[in-house]
């Protein structure tokens, strides 16, 4: 069965940038497609980006165009979130999600459409 363990998260300042990490173990992770969120104190779960499962397809929210780059490595198992100039809006428990996808071309873009969540990374930024 897959799961899914978040890594990278810390204290950051201001304009510096941090590389989230989901590791995934019990399954390839090349028949799931894969969706990061994120939720912040008081707030609602929201989308960040997603990728399919062939790492052909890779969207994000409208406010997180251009910061935020989503990429995967299949071979190690493991879907990398890069987060640059970051804010003090960014702080978040960030976390990822797998969906298993015949069509390998697609992802979503909802908490609902995922089934396997990891943990969750908190992500600090102030300074």
């Amino acid at each position: 069965q897959l799961q899914l363990v978040e890594s990278g998260g810390g204290l950051v300042q201001p304009g510096g940038s941090l590389r989230l990490s989901c590791a995934a173990s019990g399954s390839s992770l090349g028949y799931y497609a894969i969706g990061w969120f994120r939720q912040a104190p008081g707030k609602e779960r929201e989308g960040v980006s997603c990728i399919s499962a062939s790492g052909s397809t890779t969207t994000y929210a409208d406010s997180k165009k251009g910061r935020f780059t989503l990429s995967r490595d299949n071979a190690k198992n493991t879907v990398y979130l890069q987060i640059d100039s970051l804010k003090p809006e960014d702080t978040a428990i960030y976390y990822c999600a797998a969906r298993r996808s015949v069509l390998h071309s697609v992802c979503y873009d909802r908490p609902d459409d995922y089934g396997v969540w990891g943990q969750g990374t908190q992500v600090t930024v102030s300074s």
